[in-house]
């Protein structure tokens, strides 16, 4: 049986919503974050060798990364689907986009908040910064050109894109009513009943932030 290891407001939202999209039967079991520290409980991060979230466990595999786990549901239960195969019409987009979210822009958004918590200033700010609103602006103009990432179709990188877009914002706040684009995509994601199915069962009375 497929076991989500869900850490509330975290990572394994996307996992919890590709299922709903793909209609993946799992079993769906919580771990709260500590009330002081805001991290995983120790149990959790126990379950893997790095110890973060998202994790899950099917049969005697125990996986975690955001990708892989995604990669790993839809060529093993999903036959596919949610993901543009190579040759397909806007493959290297979705390569791109796939890999954007956690391989530019989490970095972006972690650096800039630990920046803003240790109090750094001046040029070293200035450059942080730079880099994370570029990275805004990068999503900003995709989704001016079409209306989800890799392209007409909704995909797997828009599942993992939602995070830094909501729930990052969340631990590091960022004000997206400059993004016409982004708020107009958020509305699409937010709308689609199994992202609803999904926030409820994962993280009950989460809304997705729209400023």
């Amino acid at each position: 049986m497929l076991v989500i290891h869900h850490l509330g407001l975290s990572q394994s939202d996307r996992i919890v919503w590709l299922c709903e999209e793909l209609k993946i039967p799992y079993e769906l079991k919580r771990y709260q974050r500590d009330p002081l520290t805001r991290l995983a409980p120790v149990e959790y991060r126990t379950l893997t060798p790095f110890g973060t979230s998202p994790v899950i466990s099917d049969g005697e595999l125990m996986l975690g990364e955001s990708a892989a786990i995604l990669e790993y549901l839809a060529h093993t239960y999903g036959e596919g689907r949610l993901f543009v195969p190579p040759g397909g019409q806007d493959y290297a987009a979705f390569l791109y986009w796939f890999h954007f979210a956690n391989g530019s822009f989490m970095p972006a958004a972690m650096i800039d908040s630990m920046a803003k918590r240790v109090g750094l200033a001046g040029d070293v700010m200035v450059g942080l910064r730079a880099r994370f609103n570029r990275a805004y602006d990068q999503v900003e103009a995709r989704l001016g050109q079409v209306p989800f990432l890799s392209g007409d179709e909704f995909t797997a990188a828009d599942i993992m894109t939602l995070f830094p877009l909501t729930t990052m914002r969340v631990f590091s706040p960022h004000d997206i009513s400059p993004y016409p684009n982004i708020l107009a995509y958020l509305e699409r994601l937010a709308a689609r009943p199994a992202f609803q199915r999904a926030m409820q069962m994962a993280d009950p009375g989460f809304t997705v932030p729209l400023s």
